[in-house]
């Protein structure tokens, strides 16, 4: 399984506002630290402040918070919520035309596997990514000092 762009950066932005604090950042800030799409990132940022991570002031003051602690914010939900197909094989899908499917047990084990995969996110939050050390090398490496 790979994740899309979109969960990517929906991650990105939320690890760069817990290293940030209580300090807003801009979405032209993150696009330009992280070197990504700032038109991209505007839908990231917006799907993010619908789901309820972030906080989006608009104005001359305005800018982007969490909405909530970096520990109260799960991996494996943000995951779900921003992944919006998560079928590992055709056979999840409505358009399944796999002649095998009635007699296979992929799907059992596909279903298994992802079952697996998003109990490891669930156990994280992401206070847990940021720890100690971590978080001050972040803060190097996204120019914030």
């Amino acid at each position: 399984m790979r994740l899309t762009t979109f969960t990517d950066y929906s991650l990105r932005v939320l690890i760069y506002l817990a290293v940030k604090g209580e300090e807003s950042a801009t979405i032209a800030e993150i696009a330009q630290n992280y070197d990504i799409s700032r038109n991209h990132l505007m839908k990231v940022v917006q799907e993010l402040s619908q789901q309820g991570y972030l906080i989006a002031l608009r104005g001359k003051n305005g800018g982007l918070r969490l909405k909530m602690s970096p520990a109260e914010i799960n991996i494996g939900e943000l995951v779900r919520a921003m992944e919006n197909d998560l079928s590992l094989a055709e056979c999840f899908g409505t358009k399944n035309h796999c002649v095998l499917t009635p007699a296979c047990s992929l799907q059992t084990l596909f279903t298994e596997a992802l079952e697996a995969f998003f109990g490891v996110l669930n156990a994280y939050t992401l206070e847990d990514i940021l720890p100690g050390t971590r978080r001050r090398e972040l803060v190097k490496i996204l120019n914030m000092m």
